[in-house]
């Protein structure tokens, strides 16, 4: 198993230790520990059923572990649940916008979940319809909307509140190549501004392209962490694609 650990421990956006949940006899997560920096951005990575969505939903503050501890910018999602509310944003994969209303009222309806005030309300809305090239259709009904403007403004909608960290849960799923790419833009633009990314993808090149480290999650536990090309290096070369074959194929687990 190769592992990245960051320097120190002081300036981790999220830090998971023993993580585990089960439904009924399913044991979904089986001692997840994931330290992921502040300002950098970490793809976890695994088969489907896997545990992702699940361990993004506890950190969320959606769904409570069963055991084991975690803390998102710096608070416990378990004690400090409404600080780790207030300091997130989550991008899931289905689309949370609302196809009979404009863009423009989506995040208005946003910005007054957030309690931003009227003024506040309307230059917020303005700079995220500015920011996500989205002005000049503002005011036409989502429904209207192609695929990758509708993921543009889900993304919109998610940083309303300027979170300090944001879930990205398989969000280019459904995309075609252009509009990915923009969506990959745009990531990138906010890591640069300091917010800390935690990314679940099914496209192994997504993750090769946007993240500083990749966690590897498979039957309950993370098998491999480290970098894409630390990972890479570590399995013999090749694509992060190859490595997560290698490292999640039944042959491959028995004879290791």
């Amino acid at each position: 198993m190769t592992h990245a650990t960051p320097e120190g421990t002081a300036d981790l956006a999220i830090e998971v230790h023993g993580l585990r949940k089960a439904y009924g006899d399913h044991r979904v997560l089986d001692g997840v520990d994931l330290a992921v920096p502040t300002g950098s951005v970490t793809a976890l990575l695994g088969p489907n059923g896997a545990g992702k969505t699940t361990t993004v939903a506890i950190l969320a503050t959606l769904v409570r572990a069963d055991s084991g501890t975690a803390r998102v910018a710096g608070h416990d999602v378990v004690t400090d649940a409404q600080a780790v509310r207030r300091s997130i944003g989550v991008t899931g994969q289905i689309s949370a916008v609302d196809d009979l209303l404009t863009a423009t009222e989506n995040l208005r309806v946003m910005t007054d979940l957030h309690h931003l005030g009227r003024r506040r309300g309307r230059r917020r809305t303005a700079e995220l319809l500015e920011r996500f090239g989205l002005l000049e259709d503002a005011h036409k009904p989502v429904a209207t909307f192609s695929g990758g403007m509708r993921r543009k403004l889900d993304l919109a909608l998610t940083l309303v509140g300027s979170p300090a960290v944001v879930f990205l849960d398989e969000p280019t799923t459904g995309l075609d190549p252009r509009s990915r790419r923009v969506l990959w833009d745009e990531v990138r633009a906010l890591v640069a501004d300091g917010t800390t990314i935690l990314l679940t993808t099914q496209y192994l090149e997504e993750a090769d392209q946007l993240s500083d480290n990749v966690a590897l999650l498979h039957d309950g536990r993370i098998i491999a962490e480290g970098t894409p090309d630390q990972l890479k290096a570590a399995h013999d070369g090749g694509t992060l694609d190859e490595v997560f074959l290698r490292l999640t194929d039944p042959a491959e687990e028995t004879a290791r």
